[in-house]
């Protein structure tokens, strides 16, 4: 049985995404990371969407497939602080004093 596009729009959790590309995954890491997987797995499939417009059905599925396989190993590799995908991660604190700051009189 063939997957379709209707079917993979439906999906919402990322342990769907990873049983419905038959990928493999860590469900303990899934947790820690489930949203920077998610983040950076939406940044791939608009790259490929722009890059791809005319793609068929099944090869943007199969290039989803690579994309979300892609967006896990990031996070094997690199942290979240250090992909800074989320705004949080790229807004200066306020109300912070640095050691640097500090002087003594």
């Amino acid at each position: 049985m063939n997957k379709t596009i209707d079917e993979f729009k439906k999906l919402t959790d990322a342990e769907e995404f990873f049983v419905f590309f038959n990928l493999p995954y860590d469900q303990q890491f899934v947790n820690v990371n489930r949203l920077h997987i998610l983040k950076k797995f939406s940044q791939y499939m608009g790259e490929i969407d722009e890059k791809f417009p005319d793609l068929n059905p099944e090869a943007k599925l199969s290039q989803y497939c690579l994309a979300l396989q892609k967006a896990y190993e990031v996070f094997l590799e690199s942290t979240p602080h250090e992909q800074k995908l989320f705004k949080v991660f790229n807004d200066k604190q306020k109300n912070v004093v640095k050691l640097t700051e500090i002087t003594s009189d």
